[in-house]
């Protein structure tokens, strides 16, 4: 057993082979500045935090599931349905740093799923394939997912982050602009707006980072403790430092997609669609 110095209540380490040892962690704020309380809102009847915790327990390749938060809102209405949540520190300035404070207190060879909070309709099966990646190659200092892209907007949209492989799968670099630039293609057709349009089959090369991880925790503590780097700033990407720094991120297609809610439109978006199942 170990408790946080400011936690909810004791948490139980399980998993008696360490490697085999997989949590995932939910990191939560409640502040949000697009979507105000956006966790506590009720999604079909249950707050949106329970619908994503609900969904990571379904991974079978996981054994616990933890909600990490600075918010004692957010802590009670977990703890209240018999799930697990633990307190973190307000400083934290990213949801990684979150995790880390609790993974400080995981065995060593833990595997550590950092799963967003705010995605109520993630399916398990992304989940267990990011997690299958980082145990299945000890290479693998970080495993994520990808979907492919099928709409020009998503490609011209800062907000999508885009990632692009080696021929192995790891990660070459993540960026908020369209990678691979098709120049030939724009060249063509003046924009790259009118190139995809027109080109449709453009967009073949297109993938969407998720942003869902499955850390090695000594990985997960190496990094959190580096200093933030130029590549990180310049695209506001947390997951360059780790590929500035020397680390292997594997990437993964996925097939099923998921609703991240960071407006009132996703939010009714993802009501409307847990409503009619």
């Amino acid at each position: 057993m170990f408790q946080n110095e400011i936690g909810c209540n004791p948490v139980e380490a399980h998993g008696k082979i360490p490697t085999q040892n997989v949590i995932a962690v939910i990191p939560a704020r409640y502040n949000s500045t697009r979507l105000e309380g956006k966790l506590l809102l009720p999604l079909a009847g249950k707050p949106l935090i329970l619908r994503t915790v609900e969904q990571a327990k379904k991974a079978e390749n996981v054994s616990r599931v933890v909600v990490a938060t600075d918010d004692e809102r957010i802590c009670r209405v977990v703890e209240e349905s018999g799930n697990e949540a633990i307190m973190t520190s307000s400083s934290h300035q990213s949801g990684s740093d979150r995790i880390a404070e609790l993974a400080e207190q995981l065995p060593s060879g833990s595997i550590v799923v950092n799963v967003q909070g705010d995605e109520p309709l993630i399916p398990p099966t992304t989940i267990e394939k990011a997690v299958e990646m980082i145990l299945e190659d000890i290479d693998v200092d970080v495993a994520t997912t990808c979907e492919k892209i099928s709409e020009p907007k998503d490609v011209l949209s800062p907000d999508v982050v885009k990632v692009v492989t080696y021929a192995n799968g790891f990660a070459l670099y993540f960026s908020r602009l369209a990678i691979p630039y098709p120049r030939q293609a724009v060249m063509n057709y003046g924009d790259l707006k009118t190139a995809l349009e027109i080109e449709t089959t453009l967009l073949s090369n297109f993938r969407k980072h998720t942003g869902l991880y499955a850390y090695r925790r000594e990985f997960l503590l190496r990094y959190t403790a580096m200093p933030q780097t130029i590549l990180e700033k310049i695209e506001m990407l947390e997951q360059m430092r780790v590929l500035e720094n020397g680390g292997r991120i594997k990437v993964v297609e996925v097939k099923e997609s998921s609703i991240g809610v960071d407006t009132k439109d996703d939010f009714e978006r993802v009501r409307e669609i847990l409503e009619t199942v």
